[in-house]
């Protein structure tokens, strides 16, 4: 077989979308030019690789076979690259990364400092939820995950960088707005805005309430942090948001938090690659970046008395 590197790029975008569409963007290129490349891969195996199921295409058994193959070369060239770089020092090279939503908040601080401090290092940042980011590490598509609650089902490094408190929130004029050591069970027969399944924040607040043995009422489901804050500022419930998500919102008192036992729920970020994944410079550098410096450039914040919101104390400052 004469298979090139470029026609196993391009099938592995669209074996991972199962869309030619969504790798034509991703690879920057025409539509017509991904087809004719997995043509010609087709062609070079003697069997197809792809099936159509209506309006979808799904993998044959041979394409789950390329696939595997070619992401086992994908990471044997993407390491040997890394090997490279590493021997032309941390100044330059690329780096991959992929936040939370939520953490999205305080990110772009981090990573402003970060390319002042390595100007010579390319960043890339994808921003979305908790399951594409799951997915992304089970792809081995990324250098290092931000994210909130990391995966148990695969096998992963993580290390905790900053605390991520957990918050109950509510429209100003909510008859709990003022209320002082809120029961949870009180809140049982409130509707709760709702992110999205497989959502950290969700899975944490659910454990919350579970463990206490209360379930809370579902209402709404959103799939965006900002769609949330709306919901909840329009009345149309009450919902559990990480506090870095609603400073603006607490000092404009378009928001407030209700002083509910056992909130702020303070849970870590973390920091969060596939385990044995050989990290490049650039990823390493940022990783003990982020482990040293993260909470002096986003400090912890609290909840003082009247929710309203202050910066703890960073040590050293």
């Amino acid at each position: 077989m004469h298979v090139s590197l470029r026609q196993l790029k391009v099938f592995e975008a669209v074996a991972r979308h199962l869309s030619y569409t969504r790798a034509a963007e991703e690879l920057h290129l025409s539509q017509p030019a991904v087809s004719m490349q997995v043509r010609q891969l087709e062609e070079e195996a003697g069997l197809p690789l792809f099936e159509r199921l209506g309006n979808r295409i799904l993998l044959t058994e041979a394409g789950r076979e390329v696939y595997d193959y070619g992401r086992t070369i994908n990471s044997a060239l993407q390491e040997m690259e890394e090997v490279l770089e590493s021997l032309k020092g941390v100044s330059r090279g690329r780096l991959h990364l992929a936040v939370a939503s939520t953490v999205n908040y305080f990110a772009p601080r981090l990573l402003a400092i970060f390319q002042q401090r390595y100007p010579g290092i390319g960043l890339q940042l994808d921003v979305t939820n908790r399951e594409q980011l799951v997915r992304m590490l089970y792809d081995n598509a990324v250098d290092l995950v931000l994210m909130g609650v990391p995966p148990t089902d695969m096998e992963v490094e993580s290390e905790a960088f900053m605390e991520n408190p957990l918050v109950v929130i509510a429209p100003p004029d909510h008859p709990l707005a003022h209320a002082r050591a809120i029961s949870p069970a009180r809140l049982v027969d409130e509707v709760f805005v709702m992110r999205e399944p497989g959502s950290g924040t969700r899975q944490t607040m659910e454990r919350f309430f579970g463990e206490r043995g209360l379930t809370i009422r579902h209402g709404m489901q959103m799939t965006r942090n900002e769609a949330v804050k709306q919901a909840v500022r329009s009345g149309l419930g009450l919902s559990v948001v990480s506090l870095h998500t609603i400073e603006l919102e607490l000092e404009t008192r378009r928001l407030v938090t209700l002083d509910v036992e056992g909130f702020p729920d303070r849970r870590q970020w973390y920091l969060v690659s596939r385990r044995g994944k050989r990290l490049s410079p650039a990823a390493n550098a940022f990783r003990e970046f982020v482990l040293t410096e993260a909470a002096l450039i986003a400090p912890p914040i609290f909840l003082e008395a009247g929710a309203t919101l202050s910066h703890m104390p960073s040590p050293g400052r």
